[in-house]
Order: C-alpha cells, then sequence, then structure tokens
C-alpha cells in the first residue's frame, strides 16, 4: 500500500522532509503544499539578493521537486484553500514544514513608531516577496539595527550599500530603484552582548568590507573579552574566528567611503524615540558579569537616527486547526509528533523546521531535524495506509477553482525569470507580482 504524505510548507524543511521520505525504504506518494507560486521559501525570499553562493542550495532543493514520488502544489493556502479536515481524508499523514516568518519584537517604547521595523518585513521587500508592499521608506539617514545575526548583517550591508551594487543580482526592478534612491549614509549595529557573543558566520562578516562604497568601524567602546568570552571562544571555532575578524577592525581609520556600518558592543535597547515618527534610538551601556551575561550600567546614549530595525529572530505563526505554543511560538511536539495541549498526540500529524523547534540553526540543520520527524512518521503510519488516489485533490482544487502551480509550472516561471535576467546581463530578475507569476507559470 502506497503511503500518502501531505508537506505544508515548500521551503528547505519541507523539501528536506520529503527527499528523506522518497528515499526511504517505503513505498510513498508525497505533495508538498505552498502557499506561493514559487518553491524554496526562505532561500528565495529570506537570503540577500548579494549572496548568490547560498542560493546554489536551489539546485539540490530543486532535484527533490523532480523526483516522481513528489508532487509540488503551489499556491495553495493552508486555511483558505485547504483545511486539515481535509488533508487528512487524502493523505495517511501531514508535515507541517511552514517555517517563521514573522519578526520578534524588542519590548521597548516606541517600538509601534512609523520608522520602526521588522528585519524579516525588509528582508520580504528586497527579495520580492508578492505578498508585501512594492514601495519601502528609505529616506533615513543614519539607521539602527538591532541584533548580531546575519540576518542584521544583511539588513546592514543593503542598507549602506550603493543600490547600483545590487544590480548584478536578482533584485525586481522596483526594489533596484528603491535602492538606489534610499539616502542612508550610516547603519549603526548594536549588540547586547560583548564581541565574543556574536551571532554573525564568519563569512558573512567578513563580506561587510568587500563594498568599495563601505567603512566597516568597529568601536572601541564595548568591545570587551573576559575570562568567560576566552573560554567560550576556544569552545566554539566560529565565535574565535569572528572575534579575530573583529579584533583587526578595531580602531581601524576609516577609509573615507561615501557610507559606514558601524558595530557596537554592550548596548541593549531602551528605547525609540520619536513625536510622529522615528527621531533617536536610545540605549544603555552594558558590562560583562563574569558568567556570559551581562548587566545594566546606567549609562544612558541617545543616538541620533531616523529609522530603526529589529534583527533580533524569526517567530513563527499559528496555523488554523493546530495548537500553538505562544510563549516558544512553535507548534507543541514530541520530536516532531504533534501534541495537543494536554500533551496527547495527535495521530497522523508532524512538524519539522523552525515551527517544530525555533528559528534557530542554518538551512542544514533541518535535515536532522526532518530525518528525526520521517523516522517516527513511517513507524507510526507505514502499516496503517489506506488506499488513496493522488487525482483525489486535484479533483478537489480544481473544483474550488484554485489555480495549483505544480512542478513543470514553476520551471516555466523559473525559465522565464532567467530568460529576464540573459536580456540584461544578469543571471535572474526576479518576478514579483503573483498575477504575473501565475502567468508565466503558464
Amino acid at each position: 500500500m502506497t503511503l500518502r504524505v501531505a508537506i505544508v510548507g515548500g521551503g528547505p524543511a519541507g523539501i528536506y522532509a520529503a527527499d528523506i521520505l522518497a528515499k526511504s525504504d517505503a513505498d510513498v506518494s508525497i505533495d508538498i503544499l505552498e502557499r506561493l507560486p514559487a518553491p524554496f521559501g526562505l532561500v528565495r525570499y529570506g537570503v540577500a539578493p548579494d549572496h548568490p553562493r547560498i542560493k546554489e542550495i536551489v539546485k539540490a532543493l530543486q532535484r527533490v521537486l523532480a523526483r516522481s514520488e513528489v508532487r509540488f502544489l503551489g499556491n495553495v493556502e493552508f486555511g483558505v484553500d485547504v483545511k486539515l479536515d481535509d488533508l487528512r481524508s487524502f493523505y495517511d499523514a501531514v508535515i507541517v514544514a511552514t517555517g517563521a516568518m514573522a519578526d520578534r519584537d524588542l519590548g521597548i517604547p516606541g517600538e509601534e513608531l512609523p520608522g520602526s521595523w521588522g528585519a524579516a518585513d525588509f528582508v520580504s521587500w528586497y527579495d520580492g516577496h508578492p505578498d508585501v508592499p512594492r514601495t519601502w521608506p528609505l529616506d533615513a539617514a543614519s539607521v539602527a539595527v538591532v541584533g548580531v545575526g546575519n540576518v542584521a548583517l544583511d539588513v546592514a550591508r543593503v542598507l549602506a550599500k550603493k543600490g547600483e551594487e545590487m544590480l548584478p543580482t536578482d533584485v525586481p526592478a522596483n526594489v533596484y530603484e528603491g535602492l538606489v534612491a534610499k539616502t542612508t549614509t550610516d547603519v549603526h549595529v548594536f549588540a547586547r552582548r560583548g564581541p565574543a557573543y556574536a551571532k554573525f558566520s564568519p563569512l558573512e562578516l567578513r563580506e561587510l568590507a568587500h563594498s568599495p562604497n563601505v567603512d566597516v568601524i568597529v568601536h572601541p567602546e564595548g568591545f570587551e573579552v573576559d575570562e568567560h568570552s576566552m573560554e567560550h571562544i576556544e569552545k566554539n571555532k566560529q565565535a574565535k574566528m569572528v572575534l579575530n575578524t573583529l579584533s583587526n577592525w578595531v580602531g581601524r581609520e576609516p577609509a573615507g567611503k561615501p557610507h559606514r556600518i558601524h558595530l557596537h558592543f554592550l548596548e541593549q535597547p531602551v528605547a525609540i524615540t520619536g513625536g510622529d515618527r522615528v527621531e533617536g534610538f536610545r540605549t544603555e551601556r552594558t558590562r560583562l558579569v563574569g558568567d556570559g551575561s551581562v548587566e545594566g550600567t546606567g549609562e544612558i546614549t541617545d543616538w541620533d537616527v531616523q529609522a530603526v530595525y529589529r534583527a533580533v529572530g524569526y517567530r513563527s505563526t499559528e496555523l488554523p486547526d493546530f495548537p500553538f505554543d505562544e510563549r516558544a511560538a512553535v507548534i507543541p511536539n514530541d520530536e516532531g509528533r504533534v501534541l495537543d495541549l494536554d500533551g496527547t498526540p495527535i495521530a497522523g500529524t508532524y512538524v519539522t523546521g523552525w515551527i517544530k523547534r525555533g528559528p534557530v540553526g542554518l538551512i542544514g540543520h533541518t535535515k536532522s531535524d526532518a530525518a528525526q520527524t520521517v523516522e517516527h512518521l513511517l513507524a507510526e503510519t507505514a502499516e496503517t495506509a489506506l488506499e488513496r488516489e493522488p487525482q483525489a485533490v486535484s479533483d478537489y482544487f480544481a473544483e474550488r477553482g484554485v489555480d495549483v502551480v505544480e512542478f513543470a509550472h514553476w520551471e516555466n516561471l523559473d525559465r522565464h525569470e532567467i530568460a529576464l535576467g540573459e536580456a540584461e546581463g544578469r543571471t535572474r530578475i526576479k518576478v514579483v507580482e503573483r498575477e504575473d507569476m501565475l502567468r508565466a507559470s503558464r
């Protein structure tokens, strides 16, 4: 009997789960349901356009979607076009792999002011996500970015670089025009802890200094390393490499480039200030306590900025018909098996990726995550599969007028974007409008 599995979410987590299922000894048939007309999730809509190296992972993901056991069903929104009860009637098991796309809050006064933004929304804009506005206000001369992860670096780099530097990438015309017109000259990146605890990857950090138009300035105030910091980096190779790079930059004289990225350590957010919009950012100097944590010193600094971007982590959002842990922002689960609010497993329902464990780890970490979930799924459902007809799902969407994008349609869109790029000497130009995506896919 063929085991029919639905995977909700067409990003890396969902595609890795499909790959592991397809390569298992079980006779499986897998449908990946994705609400956008294109697959690949954060690889397409969360990786900065000037990072084509990371986007190489798309080639591996595309090979999975081309497998005979796997069917891609894009432009299908869970909770709108299909509900959990419907999926349970068509499939033996359902895996949720919807990731995390919302921004975590700072929890400080003034966060609601115009000019205070979540990094995820900005990333979605410059990556040409079809569900966000086509314009972005980039009229701030000085900007604050809060966070010490790779997303914070991406935001800082995109804000600081000249728009013309993005032209060789896949950015659509509206994004390129917005970046060319921006007036930002200084981007201040703030870290609550010391440099030894920065979450940047070494490669991402070094890339900050690659632009011919951007000086990277590491301010010596707050650049402190104590005994615990040294113990930490001795156990963490990446942290040691990051600290070495930062140490080489401390006190380095700026080269007089037109734009600057400032890195400030031991500064924690206190408030975003302003009347009708952001007019400043207030921080408190912190000090190392000796155990990896910090405490406030009471020393306050007001920074003259006109926009603030918070890049302190992503957050998953609740799905219809599924329990949700608001505090942890995940679907409650035991190693991928979905649990009801009373801790009882819900038969045939599973999770993988960030909606399972929270938004931590890199793309590659989702492979082991998916393997754990799939192991439980196969152990619990392989012997209970029912006779199900794959065409029934297609008939269901056809009856409801859902314009489903299958893998062949995505390949049409893919070729169209590549052709748009070739016409201008670029690798690709991303299509933004959903209707344009659907039209090109046909």
